[in-house]
Protein backbone atom coordinates (compact mmCIF):
# COMPACT_ATOMS: atom_id res chain seq x y z
CA UNK A 1 0.00 0.00 0.00
CA UNK A 2 1.42 3.38 -1.04
CA UNK A 3 1.06 6.15 1.49
CA UNK A 4 0.37 9.90 1.37
CA UNK A 5 1.26 11.54 4.68
CA UNK A 6 -0.14 15.02 5.38
CA UNK A 7 1.58 16.96 8.17
CA UNK A 8 -0.89 19.40 9.67
CA UNK A 9 -4.68 19.34 9.73
CA UNK A 10 -5.13 23.04 9.06
CA UNK A 11 -6.82 24.76 6.13
CA UNK A 12 -4.32 23.48 3.55
CA UNK A 13 -3.89 19.94 4.82
CA UNK A 14 -7.62 19.39 5.23
CA UNK A 15 -8.37 20.84 1.79
CA UNK A 16 -6.08 18.19 0.29
CA UNK A 17 -7.60 15.36 2.34
CA UNK A 18 -11.18 16.44 1.65
CA UNK A 19 -10.60 16.81 -2.10
CA UNK A 20 -8.89 13.42 -2.42
CA UNK A 21 -11.44 11.56 -0.31
CA UNK A 22 -14.28 12.97 -2.42
CA UNK A 23 -12.64 11.57 -5.55
CA UNK A 24 -11.82 7.96 -6.36
CA UNK A 25 -8.51 7.19 -4.66
CA UNK A 26 -6.39 4.49 -6.30
CA UNK A 27 -6.91 1.20 -4.49
CA UNK A 28 -3.28 1.03 -3.42
CA UNK A 29 -3.13 4.55 -1.88
CA UNK A 30 -3.95 5.44 1.71
CA UNK A 31 -3.80 8.80 3.51
CA UNK A 32 -2.33 9.49 6.94
CA UNK A 33 -3.12 12.87 8.55
CA UNK A 34 -0.72 13.91 11.32
CA UNK A 35 -1.60 16.64 13.81
CA UNK A 36 -0.78 17.55 17.39
CA UNK A 37 -4.50 17.93 18.17
CA UNK A 38 -7.44 15.52 17.63
CA UNK A 39 -9.37 18.20 15.72
CA UNK A 40 -8.84 21.17 13.42
CA UNK A 41 -8.67 24.50 15.18
CA UNK A 42 -10.16 27.35 13.15
CA UNK A 43 -7.12 29.57 13.32
CA UNK A 44 -8.68 32.59 11.64
CA UNK A 45 -10.93 32.85 14.73
CA UNK A 46 -8.28 32.48 17.44
CA UNK A 47 -8.54 36.21 18.13
CA UNK A 48 -12.08 35.61 19.46
CA UNK A 49 -10.92 32.71 21.62
CA UNK A 50 -8.18 34.91 23.10
CA UNK A 51 -10.63 37.75 23.76
CA UNK A 52 -13.14 35.44 25.42
CA UNK A 53 -16.09 35.99 23.07
CA UNK A 54 -16.22 32.34 21.92
CA UNK A 55 -15.40 29.07 23.67
CA UNK A 56 -12.72 26.80 22.33
CA UNK A 57 -15.40 24.18 21.65
CA UNK A 58 -16.89 26.47 18.99
CA UNK A 59 -13.57 26.54 17.12
CA UNK A 60 -13.01 22.80 16.95
CA UNK A 61 -13.83 20.96 13.73
CA UNK A 62 -13.78 17.16 13.63
CA UNK A 63 -11.43 15.55 11.19
CA UNK A 64 -13.05 13.56 8.35
CA UNK A 65 -13.97 9.95 8.99
CA UNK A 66 -13.14 7.69 6.05
CA UNK A 67 -11.89 4.12 5.66
CA UNK A 68 -8.97 5.34 3.52
CA UNK A 69 -7.87 7.96 6.05
CA UNK A 70 -6.00 7.26 9.28
CA UNK A 71 -5.12 9.83 11.94
CA UNK A 72 -1.83 10.05 13.83
CA UNK A 73 -1.42 12.43 16.76
CA UNK A 74 1.85 13.89 17.94
CA UNK A 75 4.44 16.61 17.47
CA UNK A 76 6.57 16.34 14.33
CA UNK A 77 10.19 16.51 15.52
CA UNK A 78 12.05 15.90 12.27
CA UNK A 79 12.05 14.75 8.66
CA UNK A 80 14.41 12.20 7.12
CA UNK A 81 14.11 13.05 3.44
CA UNK A 82 16.51 10.33 2.30
CA UNK A 83 14.74 7.48 4.09
CA UNK A 84 11.33 9.12 3.60
CA UNK A 85 10.39 9.13 7.27
CA UNK A 86 8.45 11.52 9.51
CA UNK A 87 9.83 11.60 13.06
CA UNK A 88 7.36 12.10 15.93
CA UNK A 89 7.72 12.72 19.65
CA UNK A 90 5.38 10.05 21.00
CA UNK A 91 5.33 7.24 18.42
CA UNK A 92 7.38 5.38 15.86
CA UNK A 93 8.41 7.20 12.66
CA UNK A 94 5.91 7.15 9.80
CA UNK A 95 7.11 6.26 6.31
CA UNK A 96 5.71 7.96 3.22
CA UNK A 97 5.65 7.74 -0.54
CA UNK A 98 4.30 11.28 -0.86
CA UNK A 99 4.48 13.93 1.82
CA UNK A 100 2.66 17.23 2.39
CA UNK A 101 4.25 19.75 4.76
CA UNK A 102 1.50 21.97 6.14
CA UNK A 103 2.76 22.74 9.64
CA UNK A 104 1.85 26.42 9.66
CA UNK A 105 3.67 29.32 11.25
CA UNK A 106 4.96 30.80 14.45
CA UNK A 107 5.45 34.37 15.62
CA UNK A 108 8.29 36.43 14.21
CA UNK A 109 9.93 38.66 16.83
CA UNK A 110 12.30 40.57 14.54
CA UNK A 111 15.19 40.18 16.97
CA UNK A 112 13.53 42.40 19.59
CA UNK A 113 14.99 41.70 23.01
CA UNK A 114 12.48 40.10 25.38
CA UNK A 115 9.66 40.00 22.81
CA UNK A 116 9.05 36.27 22.99
CA UNK A 117 9.52 36.09 26.76
CA UNK A 118 7.29 39.03 27.71
CA UNK A 119 4.46 38.80 25.19
CA UNK A 120 1.69 36.30 24.54
CA UNK A 121 0.56 34.78 21.24
CA UNK A 122 -2.50 33.67 19.28
CA UNK A 123 -0.67 31.48 16.74
CA UNK A 124 -1.74 28.11 18.14
CA UNK A 125 -4.85 26.82 19.87
CA UNK A 126 -3.00 26.36 23.16
CA UNK A 127 -1.34 29.80 22.88
CA UNK A 128 -4.73 31.44 22.30
CA UNK A 129 -6.07 29.67 25.40
CA UNK A 130 -3.15 30.99 27.47
CA UNK A 131 -3.70 34.47 26.07
CA UNK A 132 -7.38 34.26 27.04
CA UNK A 133 -6.40 33.43 30.62
CA UNK A 134 -3.93 36.33 30.79
CA UNK A 135 -6.27 38.89 29.23
CA UNK A 136 -9.26 37.98 31.31
CA UNK A 137 -7.25 37.98 34.52
CA UNK A 138 -6.33 41.64 33.99
CA UNK A 139 -8.04 43.73 36.65
CA UNK A 140 -10.54 46.43 35.64
CA UNK A 141 -8.86 49.55 34.20
CA UNK A 142 -5.75 47.52 33.44
CA UNK A 143 -3.69 48.10 30.29
CA UNK A 144 -3.47 45.71 27.35
CA UNK A 145 -1.00 46.41 24.53
CA UNK A 146 -1.32 44.73 21.14
CA UNK A 147 1.86 44.88 19.09
CA UNK A 148 1.12 44.88 15.36
CA UNK A 149 -1.62 46.83 13.62
CA UNK A 150 -2.33 44.36 10.83
CA UNK A 151 -5.44 42.23 10.42
CA UNK A 152 -4.80 40.01 13.46
CA UNK A 153 -3.98 42.91 15.79
CA UNK A 154 -7.06 44.84 14.72
CA UNK A 155 -9.35 41.85 15.26
CA UNK A 156 -7.88 41.09 18.71
CA UNK A 157 -8.26 44.71 19.80
CA UNK A 158 -11.85 45.03 18.57
CA UNK A 159 -12.97 41.71 20.01
CA UNK A 160 -11.32 42.43 23.36
CA UNK A 161 -13.04 45.80 23.51
CA UNK A 162 -16.36 43.99 23.09
CA UNK A 163 -15.41 41.41 25.73
CA UNK A 164 -13.85 43.77 28.29
CA UNK A 165 -15.20 47.33 28.08
CA UNK A 166 -13.46 48.06 31.40
CA UNK A 167 -9.92 47.67 30.03
CA UNK A 168 -7.54 50.17 28.51
CA UNK A 169 -6.55 48.83 25.10
CA UNK A 170 -3.91 50.10 22.71
CA UNK A 171 -2.49 48.98 19.36
CA UNK A 172 1.20 49.65 18.73
CA UNK A 173 2.63 49.65 15.22
CA UNK A 174 5.83 50.63 13.42
CA UNK A 175 3.83 52.40 10.72
CA UNK A 176 1.77 55.56 11.01
CA UNK A 177 -1.60 53.78 10.88
CA UNK A 178 -3.33 50.47 11.47
CA UNK A 179 -3.86 48.22 8.42
CA UNK A 180 -1.03 49.85 6.46
CA UNK A 181 -1.33 47.18 3.73
CA UNK A 182 -4.97 48.12 3.07
CA UNK A 183 -6.43 51.07 1.13
CA UNK A 184 -6.63 54.40 2.97
CA UNK A 185 -10.42 54.25 3.02
CA UNK A 186 -10.33 51.07 5.11
CA UNK A 187 -7.59 52.43 7.34
CA UNK A 188 -9.72 55.48 8.08
CA UNK A 189 -12.85 53.42 8.74
CA UNK A 190 -11.07 51.15 11.24
CA UNK A 191 -9.27 54.07 12.89
CA UNK A 192 -12.58 55.87 13.37
CA UNK A 193 -14.11 52.71 14.86
CA UNK A 194 -11.24 52.47 17.34
CA UNK A 195 -11.52 56.15 18.26
CA UNK A 196 -15.25 55.76 18.84
CA UNK A 197 -14.67 52.67 20.99
CA UNK A 198 -11.76 54.15 22.92
CA UNK A 199 -8.97 51.95 21.62
CA UNK A 200 -5.71 53.91 21.49
CA UNK A 201 -3.50 53.71 18.40
CA UNK A 202 0.22 54.35 18.80
CA UNK A 203 1.93 54.69 15.43
CA UNK A 204 5.57 55.09 14.42
CA UNK A 205 6.74 53.11 17.45
CA UNK A 206 9.98 51.15 17.02
CA UNK A 207 10.12 48.69 19.88
CA UNK A 208 13.60 47.50 20.73
CA UNK A 209 13.05 45.81 24.08
CA UNK A 210 10.27 44.25 26.16
CA UNK A 211 10.40 43.70 29.89
CA UNK A 212 7.81 42.55 32.37
CA UNK A 213 5.25 45.36 32.24
CA UNK A 214 7.38 47.78 30.19
CA UNK A 215 7.87 48.28 26.44
CA UNK A 216 10.77 50.38 25.15
CA UNK A 217 10.52 52.57 22.03
CA UNK A 218 13.71 53.49 20.15
CA UNK A 219 12.13 56.84 19.26
CA UNK A 220 11.39 57.84 22.84
CA UNK A 221 12.97 57.66 26.29
CA UNK A 222 9.55 57.33 27.91
CA UNK A 223 8.62 53.73 28.82
CA UNK A 224 5.29 52.28 27.70
CA UNK A 225 3.64 50.53 30.64
CA UNK A 226 1.44 47.49 30.14
CA UNK A 227 -0.18 44.63 32.05
CA UNK A 228 -0.36 42.18 29.14
CA UNK A 229 1.25 42.40 25.69
CA UNK A 230 -0.24 40.43 22.77
CA UNK A 231 2.14 39.85 19.85
CA UNK A 232 0.63 40.08 16.34
CA UNK A 233 3.60 41.67 14.57
CA UNK A 234 4.55 39.09 11.99
CA UNK A 235 4.86 35.37 11.31
CA UNK A 236 7.40 32.90 9.98
CA UNK A 237 7.37 29.16 9.18
CA UNK A 238 7.58 26.79 12.14
CA UNK A 239 10.98 25.98 13.59
CA UNK A 240 11.16 22.54 11.95
CA UNK A 241 10.84 24.10 8.49
CA UNK A 242 13.32 26.85 9.38
CA UNK A 243 15.85 24.11 10.14
CA UNK A 244 15.49 22.27 6.83
CA UNK A 245 18.55 22.77 4.62
CA UNK A 246 16.49 23.52 1.54
CA UNK A 247 16.13 26.64 -0.67
CA UNK A 248 13.90 29.30 0.88
CA UNK A 249 12.70 32.82 0.09
CA UNK A 250 13.64 35.88 2.14
CA UNK A 251 10.79 35.11 4.56
CA UNK A 252 12.06 31.60 5.27
CA UNK A 253 9.36 29.86 3.23
CA UNK A 254 10.26 26.84 1.11
CA UNK A 255 10.72 27.46 -2.63
CA UNK A 256 8.53 25.29 -4.85
CA UNK A 257 8.08 24.39 -8.50
CA UNK A 258 4.90 25.11 -10.45
CA UNK A 259 3.24 22.01 -8.96
CA UNK A 260 3.83 23.06 -5.32
CA UNK A 261 6.61 20.46 -4.98
CA UNK A 262 10.13 20.78 -3.62
CA UNK A 263 12.24 20.93 -6.80
CA UNK A 264 14.75 18.32 -5.58
CA UNK A 265 12.15 16.14 -3.84
CA UNK A 266 9.12 16.07 -6.12
CA UNK A 267 7.26 13.60 -3.90
CA UNK A 268 7.09 16.35 -1.24
CA UNK A 269 4.52 19.15 -1.41
CA UNK A 270 4.36 22.25 0.80
CA UNK A 271 1.09 24.01 1.60
CA UNK A 272 0.15 27.16 3.50
CA UNK A 273 2.42 29.34 5.61
CA UNK A 274 5.54 27.24 4.94
CA UNK A 275 5.22 27.65 1.14
CA UNK A 276 6.73 30.47 -0.88
CA UNK A 277 3.63 31.74 -2.67
CA UNK A 278 2.92 35.03 -4.49
CA UNK A 279 0.14 35.58 -1.93
CA UNK A 280 0.13 36.72 1.67
CA UNK A 281 -0.26 33.81 4.10
CA UNK A 282 -3.91 33.13 4.96
CA UNK A 283 -6.30 30.28 5.55
CA UNK A 284 -7.94 31.05 2.22
CA UNK A 285 -4.63 30.87 0.33
CA UNK A 286 -3.77 27.58 2.02
CA UNK A 287 -7.14 26.11 1.09
CA UNK A 288 -6.85 27.19 -2.55
CA UNK A 289 -3.33 25.79 -2.78
CA UNK A 290 -4.45 22.57 -1.12
CA UNK A 291 -7.07 21.98 -3.81
CA UNK A 292 -4.38 22.36 -6.48
CA UNK A 293 -2.07 19.92 -4.70
CA UNK A 294 -4.93 17.40 -4.68
CA UNK A 295 -5.24 17.91 -8.44
CA UNK A 296 -1.53 17.26 -8.91
CA UNK A 297 -1.65 14.08 -6.83
CA UNK A 298 -4.63 12.78 -8.78
CA UNK A 299 -2.78 13.50 -12.03
CA UNK A 300 0.32 11.65 -10.78
CA UNK A 301 -1.72 8.63 -9.72
CA UNK A 302 -3.48 8.49 -13.10
CA UNK A 303 -0.36 9.18 -15.23
CA UNK A 304 -1.63 12.54 -16.43
CA UNK A 305 -0.01 15.96 -16.68
CA UNK A 306 -1.47 18.46 -14.19
CA UNK A 307 -2.88 21.69 -15.58
CA UNK A 308 -3.08 24.30 -12.86
CA UNK A 309 -4.48 27.79 -13.12
CA UNK A 310 -3.40 30.82 -11.17
CA UNK A 311 -4.20 30.78 -7.46
CA UNK A 312 -7.07 33.17 -6.87
CA UNK A 313 -8.53 34.52 -3.66
CA UNK A 314 -12.09 35.73 -3.18
CA UNK A 315 -11.06 38.62 -0.97
CA UNK A 316 -10.00 39.55 2.55
CA UNK A 317 -12.38 39.97 5.48
CA UNK A 318 -11.83 41.34 8.96
CA UNK A 319 -14.12 41.81 11.95
CA UNK A 320 -14.65 44.69 14.36
CA UNK A 321 -16.46 42.82 17.10
CA UNK A 322 -19.63 40.92 16.25
CA UNK A 323 -21.53 43.72 14.48
CA UNK A 324 -19.08 45.45 12.16
CA UNK A 325 -16.27 44.57 9.82
CA UNK A 326 -14.29 45.47 6.74
CA UNK A 327 -12.81 43.79 3.70
CA UNK A 328 -11.58 43.84 0.13
CA UNK A 329 -13.62 41.96 -2.44
CA UNK A 330 -12.22 42.11 -5.94
CA UNK A 331 -10.19 45.15 -4.91
CA UNK A 332 -13.30 46.99 -3.71
CA UNK A 333 -13.35 48.12 -0.06
CA UNK A 334 -16.43 47.07 1.91
CA UNK A 335 -17.22 48.29 5.41
CA UNK A 336 -19.82 47.86 8.12
CA UNK A 337 -22.28 45.08 8.82
CA UNK A 338 -22.15 43.33 5.41
CA UNK A 339 -18.52 42.13 5.57
CA UNK A 340 -19.11 40.93 9.14
CA UNK A 341 -22.08 38.86 7.97
CA UNK A 342 -20.07 37.49 5.05
CA UNK A 343 -17.27 36.49 7.41
CA UNK A 344 -19.76 34.69 9.65
CA UNK A 345 -20.95 32.78 6.59
CA UNK A 346 -17.40 31.78 5.69
CA UNK A 347 -16.89 30.51 9.23
CA UNK A 348 -20.12 28.49 9.03
CA UNK A 349 -18.90 26.82 5.85
CA UNK A 350 -15.47 26.11 7.34
CA UNK A 351 -17.05 24.26 10.25
CA UNK A 352 -18.81 21.98 7.77
CA UNK A 353 -15.83 21.37 5.45
CA UNK A 354 -17.54 23.30 2.66
CA UNK A 355 -15.30 25.09 0.17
Amino acid sequence: MRKLVILGGGYGGLAIADELLEKQLPRDVSIVLVDRMPFQGLKTEYYALAAGTVSDLELRVKFPVHDRLSLAYGEVTGLDLERQLVLLDVREPISYDWLVIGLGCTDKYHGIDGAEQYSTSIQTFSAARRTYALLNDVKPYGQVSIVGGGLSGVEVAAELRESRPDLNIRIIDRGPSVLSAFPGKLQSFVSEWFTEHQVDMLGNVALHKLEGGILHDSHSSSPIYTDVTVWTAGIQPVELVQGLMLPKDNQGRLLLNEYHQLPDHTNIFVVGDCAALPLSPSGQAAGAQGKQIAEVLQAIWHDKTPRLGKLKLKGVLGSLGKKSGFGLMGGTPIMGRVPRLVKSGVLWRSKRHLG
